[in-house]
């Protein structure tokens, strides 16, 4: 049984579908805070910050994976930084503590490039580098890189990691992530509103779409276990883009589509991130490739979502 955390946020939601059609709906175990709307696979009620009810469901399903998604994420975190910290922080401890005492084959963990601040390449943020994150949300995550590598060293627990750059979909709406305007933007432009982007023109960050995240995290989880020579979090890339230049993209297909710029406290932090990742490590070790680039998005997400739209 494979229990997934944080199930119907943004990467829970694509995640838990296509787990359920690798694996079988029955052999899916999708928590959250709230009931969703409607539940890929079995669904329980799950707290990550109650150990004893992730004790429990365990013990109940014979759990033997977990994708550990249940995050607050870097926006929301500034608001409520104690709330971030114990969400982010106690939550991992208690599935890899759990994991661990279980037994259990893997744990997936992501991790962000909110990892990245002061003293990184910007152009290029490199595998290895100095981590020294400008949010708790980022805080949290290199804690929890580490964390993980802590946990297969010393308990020999299987935990599986990557640092994850702004993630693109059409699947559900973004959380409280600073990333969130490349989802926003694509609603805005399939309603024919003007879109007010909160990050600076040209404020380059890395992004990928939905499809080639959840393509790195099976290639990942699929790997042999000796391949995996990264056991912090391997750095993903897919594409590099600025506001603008998202923008250019969506008015090859909706030339009438009119964005303004008022950056808020999100650009600072937007600011703070690299425009690009080296992710030389994870294409040597489990052959990472990404199958999308921004026109081919673009593409995909309008063609989704005016479907979606014009359904309502």
């Amino acid at each position: 049984m494979i229990l997934i955390t944080g199930a119907n946020g943004q990467i829970g939601t694509v995640l838990s579908a296509a787990l359920a059609e690798r694996y079988g709906a029955e052999q899916i175990l999708v928590t959250d805070i709230r009931q969703p709307t409607s539940p890929t696979g079995r669904f329980e009620l799950l707290d990550v910050t109650d150990k004893g009810r992730l004790r429990d469901l365990v013990g109940q399903y014979g759990v033997t994976q977990v994708y550990h998604l249940a995050s607050i994420l870097s926006a929301r975190g500034e608001k409520d930084p104690s709330l971030a910290w114990r969400v982010n922080m106690e939550g991992l401890l208690h599935v890899l503590d759990v994991a661990a005492d279980a037994g259990m084959e893997k744990v997936f963990f992501p991790s962000s490039i909110a990892v990245f601040g002061d003293g990184i390449d910007l152009q290029m943020a490199p595998q290895d580098g100095p981590l020294l994150p400008q949010t708790v949300y980022g805080i949290s995550k290199v804690a929890g890189e580490l964390w993980c590598d802590h946990y297969f060293r010393t308990r020999g627990l299987d935990v599986r990691s990557l640092r994850f750059p702004g993630i693109i979909g059409y699947q559900s709406l973004p959380g409280g992530g600073t990333t969130d305007y490349a989802v926003e933007i694509y609603h805005a432009a399939v309603q024919g509103e003007v879109f007010r982007c909160y990050v600076a023109s040209d404020v380059k960050l890395p992004m990928m779409y939905m499809d080639d995240a959840i393509k790195a995290i099976f290639d990942l989880m699929d790997a042999p276990k000796d391949a995996i020579t990264i056991r912090q979090s391997y750095n993903v890339a897919a594409m590099s883009f600025s506001p603008r230049e998202i923008y250019q993209s969506i008015r090859q297909y909706k030339p009438e589509f009119q964005m303004e710029y008022v950056p808020d406290y999100r650009n600072e932090i937007a600011r703070a991130w690299p425009d690009d990742l080296d992710d030389d490590a994870a294409r040597r070790d489990w052959h990472w490739r990404p199958e999308f680039d921004l026109d081919a998005m673009t593409r995909d997400m309008l063609a989704h979502l005016e479907v979606r739209y014009a359904a309502r």
